[in-house]
């Protein structure tokens, strides 16, 4: 009997019913939503799929898979990992770091951990493995010959990271509102601020080293604004431009040659390691992988870093973050903010690439759409698309498309860098 008692207890149906277990009901519906998000409504379903399963799995009671506690005051405690026991020592040198009640709560004195799957796969994000891999693939499949033959457009994918800035900004204002659950550390605005970027890799690649327990949140809110693009933006571009502005067409762009293709990704990561070193692993390896595309001598590798390497980092990627969404830090005040935050990091660096090239026009002879500033923000390619879009919408003849693939490629290495500036500003 005493089993059959044991064996109740230990379910995870039994433990729903005990102490704030409620919590973690909640996070399973929302699991759910977002599942749902990905395959009926088709919002960004390869990512948001695993970030809503892996948010699902942290949350069942009794399962074991991720331990916040493995991760907790932002590093890695690899004696917990190796079945060390959970001293006094190491709890109060936690609380004294600032870590939540209730991760410490999680745990007691005398517990070894069994580290669990979710556990394991969280390594690759926090050591900063799968978002600089996401990154070779995405070089892999850029085509960088739009930005090499319109040069300009570089200045619209930097003035489009102005929203990483302002968001960054208003989490710093809300210190100065007195509410404690509102006020952001300087990490962690920083975290919420490359949302702006809407460069998901990017988003994961900083918050896992500045605000590694605000993670689940801030990939959640990248993500599913990435995929609110074409609802997004499209007021916000025709709020700022003309209607006559909205249909300049804009003259062939010239063909890039195979020596400028192979150069330029050599050039850029030389340029911006020595700019920026902060930001050299996802530069580098965004550059890597475009390299082997446009080398002519590398296509295996091209192809598995497109394809097979692309595929499972994504898996493991989505699931690692998902983890990270538990009852405790998903269901705060800080939370809301973060989704408030996130529409503003993306509304001013629309507003930021599109009348950058406004005043750009002052002062050319060859008009620029102002629409393709709007591409600056790098959720690659998809703000092209909505610029081409738009543009088609005012004028059936004008093909935006691969005038704005300039700025939203510009994009991708501007919120790079911007990373490694705020990585530079706060260092772990």
């Amino acid at each position: 009997m005493e089993a059959i008692i044991r064996f109740i207890q230990e379910t995870g149906f039994y433990q729903f019913t005990q102490g704030m277990n409620w919590q973690m009901l909640v996070m399973i519906m929302i699991s759910l939503f977002l599942s749902y998000l990905a395959i009926v409504k088709k919002f960004e379903p390869l990512l948001l799929l695993n970030i809503a399963i892996g948010m699902m799995l942290t949350n069942l009671p009794g399962t074991d898979m991720y331990h916040e506690i493995l991760f907790s005051g932002g590093h890695i405690h690899w004696d917990l990992f190796t079945g060390s026991v959970v001293t006094q020592e190491f709890l109060n040198e936690l609380q004294a770091s600032g870590v939540a009640e209730a991760v410490l709560a999680t745990v007691q004195v005398g517990d070894v951990i069994k580290v669990g799957l979710l556990d394991v796969l969280y390594l690759g994000v926090k050591l900063g493995i799968y978002p600089c891999l996401i990154f070779m693939g995405v070089g892999a499949m850029t085509d960088f010959g739009p930005l090499i033959a319109n040069p300009k457009s570089l200045l619209l994918g930097a003035a489009a990271q102005l929203g990483i800035f302002m968001a960054y900004s208003g989490c710093l204002l809300l210190r100065y509102t007195g509410i404690g659950s509102l006020m952001f550390t300087y990490q962690e605005a920083s975290s919420v601020g490359i949302i702006g970027g809407a460069d998901g890799p990017t988003a994961i690649f900083l918050t896992s080293k500045l605000a590694p327990h605000m993670l689940g949140p801030i990939a959640g809110a990248a993500y599913s604004y990435m995929a609110l693009v074409p609802i997004i933006q499209p007021p916000i571009m025709k709020a700022l431009t003309t209607k006559k502005e909205r249909q300049i067409i804009m003259k062939p762009l010239r063909k890039v040659s195979k020596r400028e293709k192979i150069v330029f990704p050599i050039i850029v990561t030389i340029f911006a390691s020595c700019l920026v070193p902060s930001s050299g692993p996802l530069v580098a390896c965004l550059m890597l992988g475009n390299l082997f595309k446009e080398c002519g001598v590398a296509e295996r590798l091209s192809q598995q870093v497109q394809n097979g390497i692309m595929n499972t980092v994504t898996i493991f990627l989505a699931l690692s973050v998902g983890a990270t969404a538990t009852a405790t830090t998903f269901l705060a005040p800080k939370t809301l903010m973060i989704l408030c935050m996130g529409i503003v990091a993306f509304s001013f660096g629309t507003a930021g690439g599109v009348l950058l090239a406004k005043f750009m026009n002052l002062f050319l002879k060859e008009k620029i759409n102002p629409l393709i500033g709007s591409a600056g923000v790098s959720a690659v390619p998809m703000a092209a698309r909505v610029s081409q879009m738009v543009g088609q919408k005012e004028n059936p003849g004008n093909f935006l498309l691969m005038h704005a693939m300039g700025p939203n490629v510009a994009g991708v290495i501007g919120s790079a860098i911007a990373a490694g500036v705020l990585l530079s500003l706060f260092p772990v």
